[in-house]
């Protein structure tokens, strides 16, 4: 029986550049870093007060996942689902987060599930921040 969800996978094009939108931007935290194979990177990052969950920051690379494989993939960034994001003061942290410079495609508002705003990442994927 599934018991709980532990990662989810963003693809990206640079990890470098991913991990420090994720992390100096977003302000969540490294939770992972590895090398492994030739060239291959486990790169995972989570919220700060959350270890049991992280998102996987994944270039597609070629001597991973093949050469039309990592083609495919690499068209895919920035095509992916909607994750959500809660937070404990959305107004406050809808404000930081502009002032840093996120791209918000709409600010807070109340909707029957609850106040929500959403935002992309650098490479376009979205996102629904959502709190009180």
């Amino acid at each position: 029986m599934i018991t709980k969800l532990s990662l989810v996978t963003i693809l990206v094009r640079d990890q470098d550049e991913a991990l420090r939108w994720f992390t100096e931007t977003l302000g969540l935290r490294k939770l992972q870093d590895a090398s492994y194979g030739k060239g291959g990177r486990w790169l995972v990052v989570t919220p700060h007060d959350q270890s049991d969950f992280g998102i996987v920051l994944q270039k597609p690379d070629v001597e991973e996942h093949g050469a039309e494989s990592a083609r495919l993939k690499m068209e895919q960034i920035g095509k992916g689902t909607t994750w959500v994001f809660r937070a404990d003061n959305l107004d406050e942290t809808y404000e930081t987060l502009s002032a840093r410079g996120v791209k918000f495609l709409s600010p807070p508002k109340a909707l029957p599930w609850g106040r929500q705003a959403i935002f992309e990442d650098l490479y376009g994927n979205r996102y629904a921040l959502m709190g009180k």
